[in-house]
């Protein structure tokens, strides 16, 4: 077994996620492409294949069980996160991956390719471009600059009445949320366990007001 496997075994029992033999070997898979490609592409400034595991993946895996419903959008998703590992978690609903940035969609094409996952699209656009057929249960963010960016970029991707906002945040932005506009409100906030990060993690869920 290799050592990431190993590392990767020890993160979700400390965790304590649910994650099955082919979930964890494609998450393996997803890293070794990601450590792979990264040298060309320059993906993630995370360069080592280890910290890849606590700052991508359990970072990303750890928000799995707050998922609710079934078509989810990942903005600025970059090299695929978190949208590539939780759509692995997740192999029942549907993720759109988006980004503007050519080399990062060629990169998670790549990806669905080679490691045969079918529940991902990715999509090359801007965010505020982007019009979508049918609204989605959730917008993911992990690396937008804001809050208030994110609701009033994404503000025409969620579903009108029970769509949500599930931004990942570090240290809880009390700032942030007192800046967001109107029509958007905070419904609910999760601190979040990433073993072996250093730092606060928090998923803040945001919804439209009635």
């Amino acid at each position: 077994m290799s050592s990431l496997r190993s590392k990767l075994d020890d993160l979700i029992a400390q965790a304590g996620l649910d994650v099955s033999e082919q979930q964890r070997e494609l998450l393996i898979g997803y890293v070794e492409m990601l450590d792979k490609w990264n040298k060309a592409y320059n993906l993630t400034s995370v360069r080592d294949p280890q910290e890849m595991l606590v700052k991508h993946i359990l970072d990303s895996i750890i928000v799995s069980t707050h998922l609710q419903g079934e078509r989810f959008i990942d903005v600025g998703t970059g090299p695929g996160l978190p949208g590539i590992p939780l759509a692995i978690m997740n192999p029942d609903k549907e993720f759109y991956l988006l980004d503007s940035l050519g080399k990062r969609i060629r990169f998670i094409k790549q990806v669905l390719h080679e490691l045969k996952i079918e529940n991902v699209t990715p999509i090359q656009s801007r965010v505020e471009e982007f019009q979508p057929e049918e609204k989605f249960d959730a917008v993911l963010s992990r690396a937008f600059a804001s809050m208030v960016d994110m609701v009033n970029w994404c503000h025409h991707l969620p579903k009108s009445d029970t769509g949500l906002f599930l931004a990942l945040k570090g240290q809880l932005p009390q700032d942030e949320i007192e800046l967001l506009p109107e029509w958007c409100s905070v419904s609910d906030i999760k601190a979040l366990n990433v073993p072996e990060l250093e730092g606060e993690r928090h998923l803040v869920i945001l919804s439209r007001k009635e």
